[in-house]
Parts: C-alpha cells; sequence; structure tokens
C-alpha cells in the first residue's frame, strides 16, 4: 500500500492507495476515529454499487452508519441539496463528536465536503473517492464547495479530512468517459511536474492503459499535489500553479450548461491557454502539440467552439481568483517548467486575443 503524508500545521491526514482497499474500510477508518455516528454520503450512481458494503463494514467495527444519497450529476452541487443533507443529520441526531465520509466523485466530495465544514461549525470526515477525477484531486487538499447558478465552487471552505482511501479497483466501474476525464487533471500535474509522472504520461496510448496504470498514475498525482498543498495550503502563491487549464476551462464548462466534463473543459483550457503563450513567444515551440497529442491519446477533447463565445471574457474576467482587479494565469516555459503571469482583468480579452510577444 502507498501511503501519502499531507502534514499541515493545523491538521495532518494520510492518503492511502492500493487496490482492494474498499474491503478495509472498517479497519481503516477505526484506526483514526474512535465510534461514532457517520453520515455515509453518495450520488444515486456510487450508492448502488457501494454504499451498502462499506456501510456494513463499518458496522461491524461498531459506528452507527446513517446512508444519505443524493442525484448524480453537477447540479446537485447546490445549496439546496446542502441543506437537504443538513436536515437529514439534523433529524437524525448527529452532533460534534460524529462525522461525514464522502463516497464518490468529485461532486459528492465537494458537497460532504462542505457539509462536513459547516455542520455545527464542522465536523470529522473521510474522503472515499471512487472516480479517477477525484482519487488524483478533489479529494486531496481541503478545497470543499457548491456551485451559485452558473459559478462554479463559488461558496466553500477549506477543510481538511482525516484520512482519504483511494481503492483504483472503484475505476472499473466507471464509464469510459468518466474514466476519461479524470485523465486530464493527469496531464496537467505531469506538465507541471515533468520527471517520473510525465515519462509514465507519453507511454499511456489508450484509456485501457490509465486503468493499468492507474494506482501509480494516482501516486504520482497526489504526491505531487500534497507537497504545493504542505507549501500553501490555503492558495496564497504556490498553491495556484495546479489552476492551469482552469481559468479558461471553468468559462468553457460554464458555457457548455452540462454538456463538458470538468476534466474535459480543463483539457481545453490547457490546450488553448498554452497556444496563446506559444503564440506569444513565452511557452516553448511545440509545447501545445505535445500537450495535444497527450491528451487525444485517450479520447479528451482539446478545442470548443464556445472559445470563440465573448461571453468566455466575460467569465474569466469574474473568475473568483480574481485578486485586486487582476488574474494570474498559470502556463508552462516547457514540460515541467511552470510560471505566473498576472495580467489586469480589464485587458485580459486584448492579453488572450492578442498574437504579437509581450
Amino acid at each position: 500500500m502507498k501511503i501519502i503524508k499531507v502534514d499541515l500545521p493545523d491538521h495532518s491526514y494520510n492518503v492511502e492507495i492500493q487496490a482492494g482497499l474498499l474491503n478495509c474500510t472498517g479497519q481503516l477508518v477505526s484506526s483514526v476515529w474512535s465510534e461514532r455516528k457517520i453520515a455515509l454520503v453518495s450520488d444515486s450512481n456510487v450508492a448502488p454499487l457501494y454504499q451498502s458494503k462499506v456501510a456494513d463494514a463499518l458496522v461491524r467495527v461498531g459506528f452507527t452508519v446513517h446512508n444519505y444519497q443524493f442525484p448524480a450529476g453537477e447540479e446537485s452541487k447546490s445549496l439546496e441539496v446542502l441543506a437537504n443533507l443538513t436536515r437529514q443529520m439534523a433529524a437524525d441526531g448527529f452532533n460534534r463528536d460524529d462525522g461525514v465520509i464522502a463516497l464518490g466523485g468529485g461532486v459528492t466530495g465537494d458537497l460532504a465536503g462542505l457539509l462536513a465544514a459547516t455542520y455545527m461549525r464542522g465536523i470529522s470526515l473521510i474522503q472515499m473517492p471512487t472516480s479517477l477525477l477525484a482519487q488524483v484531486d478533489s479529494s486531496v487538499g481541503g478545497k470543499t464547495a457548491v456551485d451559485l447558478d452558473t459559478t462554479k465552487n463559488i461558496i466553500g471552505a477549506f477543510y481538511q479530512p482525516d484520512l482519504v482511501i483511494i481503492d483504483p479497483e472503484t475505476l472499473t466501474t466507471l464509464t469510459k468517459r468518466d474514466l476519461v476525464e479524470g485523465y486530464g487533471e493527469i496531464v496537467k500535474v505531469g506538465a507541471l511536474s515533468d520527471g517520473d509522472l510525465w515519462k509514465l504520461i507519453e507511454s499511456i496510448e489508450t484509456p485501457e492503459d490509465i486503468l493499468k496504470y492507474a494506482p501509480e498514475l494516482s501516486m504520482h498525482s497526489v504526491q505531487y499535489k500534497a507537497n504545493i498543498v504542505m507549501g500553501d495550503e490555503k492558495e496564497g502563491g504556490l498553491r495556484q500553479l495546479l489552476n492551469f487549464g482552469h481559468t479558461i476551462g471553468h468559462a468553457v464548462e460554464a458555457l457548455a450548461d452540462g454538456d463538458l466534463r470538468h476534466g474535459e473543459a480543463v483539457s481545453i483550457g490547457m490546450v488553448a491557454l498554452t497556444r496563446i503563450f506559444e503564440e506569444k513567444g513565452l511557452s516553448q515551440a511545440g509545447l501545445t502539440q505535445k500537450l495535444t497529442d497527450r491528451l487525444e491519446a485517450v479520447g479528451l477533447p482539446t478545442s470548443s467552439s464556445l472559445l470563440d463565445s465573448p461571453a468566455v471574457f466575460d467569465k474569466i474576467k469574474n473568475d473568483k481568483k480574481n485578486r485586486d482587479g487582476h488574474l494570474n494565469l498559470i502556463y508552462l516555459h516547457q514540460i515541467g517548467g511552470p510560471a505566473i503571469k498576472s495580467i489586469p482583468s480589464s485587458t485580459i480579452r486584448e492579453f488572450l486575443d492578442a498574437k504579437e510577444n509581450v
């Protein structure tokens, strides 16, 4: 089993990665939590697959488990669903000594994470991600949030779990599209970090390869993110690097109105931004094609007609990462060479439209 420690000033925890870990749920949870009441939160896709199995394992070691379920989909990342889950927990008598386990993909992790962060001003949390996107990205680092209207993750909190349990065997139940979506975040991390992860990425040509190397992909991705988070827990500096591809990606995702998955939008965003910076001479020649090749090898989209919409610039200009009238765009000099360029929000359209060197 691979164990990655996230060691933060106020809260440390392990990320444990190994095939078959869901079978060890009771043992793993009891190693960090005393007996208590647990809200086991899943969506309508994941619950039928794993919720009873996990709940039974927890009950066998002395926990009291309440299974909660919400409709699958990004639209459930809302204040309404958060309020419904809170009402259920209150009705079931949960108190500050109890806990929440997020069993599912990125939506579940974000929603149940915020539920734990806000219920009675914060109760214990464990993340059990079942999608590739959640395993390599959203389950680690403590970001929790819900959406408001078309603005993603605008209401949230930094709230670290007590444990993250990653079982790559859960990936075998994903559709091809759901599996491949998470690979967009892996390519992002590989491009930022270079080294062994990028070498592995260069060998992956099919979705089947993603499944084959899932434990290694998770290990490298989580270790890189853990190192970043330990250096900058609340995105004051270094952690901004993880936003590579997200500024444009979030804008395209919002305009797609559900037709694009998060990882697909990040894939489009990485390529679009890299092409702009390469045209300006700030990124290495050929870098856009290098990224495009690795993403398209497994079927990820790398372009969208939505990029031509004027509304993209409004979304980017109003991005929640806007600070003091500036947006920090994350780009690459080359693979393994990330950099930050601060652009006044008022001129972001001119910058992204311009082709001349700056």
